[in-house]
């Protein structure tokens, strides 16, 4: 009988403290079983030859939106198109927004069972709340149903959140939330606009001189966002909570989370590919519609220099499959958001290693800072004997093509089209199965669900301990 299901051999493996190792990795049900030298003997029913590719931990999208209506997943195309969309990128595990004004016990039934039912990926959830009861739920919700992180729309005042069914909400809903969650262990990812400048801008005469992507950007620029987040980082600071600002897009707004940080450390940033790599500028036009907007170029090299330093923990993708057809029409009705999930990890990599950006950062801020934060490490985001072998094989020097029809998403379109990048994605494996083998989409999914009840400085003291251990 064999001692390891699996004998990955001949790559390079990212060993976090070492960097690229020459080593083989062995795998046995479901996880990592031995990192050992290539000469090294060792039984095992199947060995794969990697001729010098790049072994990674598996990338974690801490942002994604599944369903027709991005609300929830609700069968199993949902599920199913767009983890094939993330495995094909590399990504083996992803954090889902659920967004409902009724009580999460059901709906967070409903989705896991969605998910279940054909997810490439492994998978947890994030809840959006907006109601008292969600609030006074928290506990419960990270202790039953293993959710510990918590959206806020900030923006959602008066009827601004009625299309996806959310109530208006106000800072002293937040101000409890915040307390609720610091109590609980738990986190909350609050969406940073004030969008009541927003609609007092919305009364000028918009400015398409420059295109439609930065007459959009004009409407809530960095200030909309910038003042949103200072004033959720002092509200945390006020309760104790940890504080993740999602999608970040601007240098304003990362300065403000910089300065913020000097004060209070629970403060945590993500931002997105298409705020790294696309720009108002860019040929995409109305098919980049998102809020926050993306923004000129100068904000695009903030946020790099930011992921170059630290200052930005992690980067998702914030991953919409909206149809096409919500987005063919003017910059003012178009729908917001893309997809974008089966990028991020070979759009990261090629651009911020051509930019100069450790490849150590890269890991972090695509994998293990979200393990981290997200109450998943040591399980992901780590290559090491006991965790899960869910691991990407990427061929670093590998032109790779980025075309819709390649993409999987029911979303049926990218705005990176004809974007050409330098990393191509040749194995996906998720607990030590090819979710993606040569390229190949894998037929049988087997995405499980991540019950986590820490995130925020919980969940980093937790990982502290384990990598002390």
């Amino acid at each position: 009988m064999n001692a390891y299901d699996l004998r990955l051999h001949g790559g390079r493996v990212f060993l976090h403290g070492a960097g690229l190792t020459t080593a083989d990795v062995l795998v046995g049900d479901g996880r990592i079983a031995g990192i050992v030298d290539p000469a090294a003997p060792a039984d095992a029913a199947e060995t794969v030859e990697l001729k010098g590719a790049t072994v990674l931990p598996g990338a974690i999208d801490p942002h994604v939106h599944l369903g027709k209506d991005i609300r929830v997943p609700r069968d199993r195309e949902d599920a199913e198109r767009e983890t094939a969309s993330a495995v094909a990128g590399g990504v083996t595990s992803m954090l889902v927004y659920l967004m409902s004004a009724d009580p999460y016990d059901q709906v967070h039934h409903a989705a896991r069972a969605a998910m279940e039912s054909g997810a490439h990926t492994d998978f947890g959830f994030h809840f959006v709340l907006g109601t008292d009861e969600h609030v006074r739920a928290v506990p419960d919700y990270v202790r039953e149903l293993g959710v510990s992180s918590f959206k806020f729309f900030m923006n959602f005042r008066g009827d601004e959140g009625a299309y996806l069914g959310m109530p208006g909400n106000d800072d002293g809903f937040m101000y409890d939330l915040l307390g609720t969650t610091a109590d609980a262990g738990a986190m909350v990812n609050p969406h940073p606009e004030n969008i009541e400048i927003v609609w007092r801008l919305r009364k000028d005469q918009p400015d398409e001189s420059q295109g439609p992507l930065h007459a959009w950007h004009q409407t809530r620029p960095p200030l909309v966002e910038a003042e949103a987040e200072q004033r959720v980082a002092y509200l945390a600071a006020a309760t104790g909570a940890s504080a993740y600002a999602v999608h970040t897009s601007s240098a304003a707004g990362l300065d403000v989370m910089r300065m913020q940080r000097t004060a209070y450390p629970h403060l945590y940033v993500e931002t997105c590919t298409h705020y790294l790599t696309l720009t108002t500028a860019s040929a995409c036009g109305v098919y980049g519609k998102v809020n926050p907007p993306l923004r000129p170029s100068s904000d695009r090299e903030a946020l790099w220099a930011g992921l170059a330093d630290g200052s930005v923990d992690t980067v998702g993708s914030d991953h919409n499959a909206r149809h096409r057809s919500f987005k063919e029409k003017d910059i003012w009705s178009a729908s917001a958001g893309f997809p974008g999930t089966g990028v991020m990890l070979p759009l990261t990599l090629g651009e911020g290693l051509r930019r100069g950006v450790p490849l150590e950062r890269l890991v972090h801020a695509t994998s293990t800072r979200a393990a981290k934060l997200f109450g998943l490490y040591p399980r992901k985001g780590v290559i090491r004997v006991g965790s899960d072998a869910d691991l990407a094989v990427v061929d670093l020097d590998g032109e790779n093509v980025i075309a819709a029809d390649r993409q999987y998403s029911a979303a049926a379109y990218t705005p990176w089209e004809g974007h050409t990048t330098d990393v191509r994605v040749l194995h996906t494996l998720v607990r030590g199965r090819f979710a993606v083998r040569d390229g190949l989409l894998g037929d049988d999914p087997r995405g499980v669900y991540l019950h986590r009840e820490r995130s925020g400085a919980t969940a980093l003291a937790a990982a502290g301990r384990e990598e002390t251990a």
